[in-house]
């Protein structure tokens, strides 16, 4: 007997909304059923991305991009279950990530924010709607990211097996499930944030580097990457968590201040500072793993991808399409399975991961009526 929940998954990158309709057993156990990913228009993607990284914006727009992005949450749920030709009342509930603003759990208070309105979700689908899955993390002493590592534990951990699971979407995280049930994750800094950001500054008709061309035509600039890597997010101890609050286009320009850097250098720079900051990230993983798998995202660049299969020779490097999960789809079946646990009242954080002082259950609900 199995229950069908929707994941609802927007990134850092903010270049789509990716809906996953899921089959979950009494174990939790995951079958993907349907999937549908729904791009980000570029005008609401534009109002998203200044609300994120300035201070230039008033209650009313964030009200309005609130209603404006569950509005396309909805969009995408309602077509996901017209391709699976599945009714709103066969469906538990929705569990939408929302998409974050702003991700501060450095800060005294700390703070994590999500935008995209369940209530409305809801109402117009039909369905009960789980959200806000953060913000208990960061109240019990957490990072509130990443959240991921519990599904991977969930989904892909092998029995005396030492297995690390990389997600590759805007910022990189990693989970690193040990052969006797260990479990550890973090940040390692950016993935496709940066690289995204650079093109669509040097080509605002590119928003992402389609097959690396750009970056292939580059080369890497060593002094830059040092530089770039001397970012005190790359030294600081786990449990950690980054976004585009840290790492951002401004950011970028400040360390090219004063230099003549070509632009398809800076891109191949950027690829080499997703690659080396994640091979440096595992070498303080407490064991080195047996094989290394990767989800998001960046899985679709190639030069990355070489990149990573070089730096982290010779453990084995493959995509979680290999453990039977599609990797463009991870994180979005992540979500609803955090939203099966919160409907079972089973905890959805990981402390050894994000610092928090105890295991909780994640979310919050809305009834759609």
């Amino acid at each position: 007997m199995f229950q069908r929940f929707i994941g609802l998954m927007s990134g850092t990158s903010m270049d789509a909304v990716d809906a996953a309709l899921v089959q979950i057993d009494a174990q939790g156990s995951l079958k993907l059923e349907a999937q549908h990913s729904l791009p980000i228009p570029p005008e609401l993607r534009t109002r998203l991305l200044t609300i994120s990284h300035t201070n230039a914006w008033s209650a009313d727009e964030l009200a309005s991009l609130d209603i404006a992005f569950s509005e396309h949450c909805t969009e995408a749920v309602l077509t996901l279950l017209r391709i699976a030709k599945v009714r709103p009342e066969e469906v538990v509930a929705i569990a939408s990530h929302g998409q974050t603003i702003r991700h501060k759990p450095n800060l005294v208070p700390s703070y994590t924010y999500q935008i995209g309105d369940p209530t409305r979700m809801a109402i117009r689908t039909g369905i009960d709607v789980i959200y806000d899955f953060r913000r208990k993390d960061i109240a019990v002493g957490g990072q509130g990211a990443p959240l991921v590592p519990a599904f991977h534990q969930q989904t892909f951990a092998r029995e005396k097996q030492s297995i690390v699971v990389i997600n590759l979407g805007g910022i990189a995280n990693v989970t690193w499930l040990g052969p006797k049930g260990q479990v550890l994750g973090f940040d390692t800094g950016p993935a496709n944030t940066l690289l995204d950001q650079w093109i669509h500054y040097c080509y605002p008709d590119k928003s992402f580097d389609e097959d690396a061309q750009f970056a292939r035509a580059g080369q890497v600039q060593t002094d830059l990457l040092e530089q770039l890597l001397r970012h005190p997010f790359f030294s600081k101890p786990a449990p950690k968590s980054t976004g585009r609050e840290e790492f951002n286009l401004d950011w970028l320009k400040l360390q090219l201040a004063d230099q003549e850097v070509p632009s398809e250098d800076v891109q191949r720079t950027l690829t080499e500072l997703t690659a080396t900051s994640i091979t440096d990230a595992l070498k303080t993983l407490p064991q080195q793993p047996d094989a290394i798998y990767f989800c998001g995202g960046g899985t679709n660049n190639p030069l990355l991808m070489e990149r990573l299969a070089q730096l982290l020779s010779p453990a084995k490097c493959d995509t979680t399409k290999s453990l039977g999960v599609d990797p463009q789809w991870v994180e979005a079946m992540a979500f609803a399975w955090l939203g099966w646990c919160y409907e079972h009242k089973k905890p959805g954080n990981q402390p050894a991961v994000t610092g928090a002082s105890h295991p909780v259950v994640l979310g919050a609900k809305v009834l759609h009526q």
